[in-house]
């Protein structure tokens, strides 16, 4: 089995434009199992990066996106009660080169993945210090792994969200929001920059 570290793409000259929601995407540091970026961009779930600022630093979340496809997404394709990757393909994965405050979680500067235990209105969302692993199964192994978890209220869009999207809303210099949506369900995690 390969395993690829991908290289910042800025030095490769390969910014790519035009992939995901924000337009170009820098996908330095996401982790991908025997793939490139290149690969990665055209699989049905394709990857996709966040990147947010606090305190002058840039953390990024990086993702697979499945699309709805006419499916019943919650409660269905992603089962309630069930730990689920919140994204497709590896582990949903935060890195952050700060120590921050996640949910209440607090974690010193490095690589996490998350994911949820979604329900029908409170979803369970849990940090995990295994950031570069394929996102199923969330197994003992990987419980293992867990840092810690919050509890957060799911929301609703206003309109259908065909493929599953990441984005940032910022609070201040030093704290925001990563918010998912997809399908008519919204889910916001706080973060917050941390002491020194």
């Amino acid at each position: 089995m390969r395993t690829t570290r991908i290289v910042p793409l800025a030095l490769a000259g390969a910014l790519l434009a035009g992939a995901g929601p924000a337009g170009a995407q820098d996908y330095s540091g996401c982790y991908l199992r025997s793939a490139t970026v290149e690969a990665a961009l055209q699989r049905p779930s394709p990857l996709g990066a966040t990147a947010f600022t606090l305190g002058g630093e840039k953390g990024t979340l990086c993702y697979g996106r499945p699309s709805a496809k006419g499916r019943e997404v919650m409660g269905a394709l992603v089962p309630y009660g069930t730990p689920w990757r919140m994204g497709a393909n590896e582990a949903t994965a935060l890195h952050l080169p700060f120590p921050a405050d996640i949910g209440g979680v607090q974690v010193a500067p490095g690589d996490y993945s998350l994911y949820a235990v979604p329900g029908l209105e409170r979803w369970t969302i849990v940090v995990n210090r295994n950031a570069e692993r394929w996102g199923i199964p969330i197994n003992d192994d990987v419980k293992g792994a867990d840092v810690g978890s919050f509890e957060r209220m799911a929301g609703t869009t206003a309109d259908m969200v065909e493929e599953l999207t990441w984005t940032w809303e910022s609070d201040g210099p030093d704290s925001g929001r990563l918010i998912m949506t997809w399908e008519h369900t919204r889910l916001e995690i706080p973060i917050r920059r941390g002491g020194e």
